[in-house]
């Protein structure tokens, strides 16, 4: 009786255990990013707004003035507050301004300046008027091509640059079409923005995108399907799956505040502006360090990364005065590596 009763108890405490980390689990998966903003906040972030003369809106966040100014511009569909993991350390030696880019977040969102030179010729206005010293520069993804042409064309308003895993050369014509990139968003979002759009944007993308045909291709009907009903039942909320990785549901999170048409430019190559990727990247003559996340290829040949291992080696030649750091990563290296990232920067102080 004595060793059964044992059992038992062994049974039921193991369960609670399981059933213990399954909920830290799945609250983790809804409210990951929410400590990252409390302390954010706590840190001293304020957010703002810069009005251009031309009545435009750049919303950025101010960090305290910890040091010399270090502006951040997030990758696509992101916002400023993509960067929160990563602001209250940078902010005790940067004085950190982060900005919303045009067709993102609480900037305007206004098509005409969808596009590298536009965006980036504001940007430049932004650190001349606003920050108004001398600053470190550094973007993510297509805010890495946005970061690299602030510190081509932005003179003395620049002192250097973070390239943070930017698609140079990958999302020109002739390369885009066989990237993951192209094939897992932009093809979808401009089949999507184009179509009768009768389910909602998380739900199409699920069906379609390459990840999901990948890794878990009998899995997506059933969570596009859950995607369409928390669509449904949490109107004006991002969709968020309890039981899916901060990895995928930040994927959603800021997707209500982004204009697709920013993402049209970008499929359509229109976004560039005309600008080669060789001509921006030999333009910039302040000190750079660029991080890339070591590529990786499908059987049929696509382009798993932001740019390939060869692509980003050119990119460095090109820049001069550069540093490469490859590494294993997620493309969103400060939010999966912020110790390196926050490195990274800090090499510039």
């Amino acid at each position: 009786m004595r060793k059964g009763v044992k059992v038992f108890v062994l049974c039921v405490l193991v369960l609670f255990l399981l059933a213990a980390a399954a909920a830290v689990y799945c609250y983790r998966c809804l409210h990951y990013w929410q400590g990252d903003l409390k302390r954010t906040i706590s840190a001293g972030f304020e957010e703002k707004d810069a009005a251009l003369p031309d009545g435009s809106v750049i919303h950025y966040a101010e960090g305290p003035a910890g040091g010399p100014p270090l502006l951040l511009i997030h990758g696509q569909t992101g916002t400023w507050a993509d960067y929160a993991r990563v602001l209250p350390a940078l902010s005790e030696n940067w004085h950190v301004y982060a900005v919303d880019c045009y067709g993102h977040g609480a900037s305007s969102h206004n098509e005409s300046k969808y596009y590298l030179r536009e965006n980036g010729d504001d940007l430049i206005w932004f650190l001349q008027q606003v920050v108004g010293q001398p600053a470190v520069v550094s973007g993510h993804s297509s805010g890495g091509l946005l970061a690299a042409y602030v510190a081509a064309y932005g003179g003395s308003a620049v002192a250097g640059a973070v390239l943070e895993d930017p698609p140079v050369f990958s999302t020109e014509p002739g390369n885009f079409e066989s990237s993951f990139a192209y094939l897992d968003t932009y093809k979808p979002m401009h089949d999507y923005t184009a179509g009768p759009q009768t389910e909602c944007w998380e739900a199409y993308y699920m069906r379609r995108c390459l990840w999901g045909q990948l890794y878990m291709a009998s899995s997506m009907e059933g969570l596009a399907n859950y995607a369409q009903h928390y669509h449904e039942t949490h109107p004006g909320q991002p969709v968020q799956y309890f039981f899916m990785p901060e990895s995928i549901n930040f994927t959603f999170l800021y997707t209500a505040q982004y204009d697709f048409r920013f993402g049209g430019h970008f499929y359509d190559y229109s976004w560039h502006s005309g600008i080669s990727h060789a001509d921006l990247l030999a333009a910039v003559k302040v000190p750079t360090v660029f991080l890339h996340t070591k590529a990786s290829y499908t059987e049929r040949g696509v382009l798993l990364a932001a740019s390939s291992d060869e692509q980003a080696r050119q990119a460095v030649q090109l820049i001069g005065d550069c540093e490469l750091i490859e590494l294993s990563s997620n493309h969103d290296i400060h939010r999966f590596k912020p110790r390196l990232f926050i490195d990274a920067v800090n090499r510039l102080l």
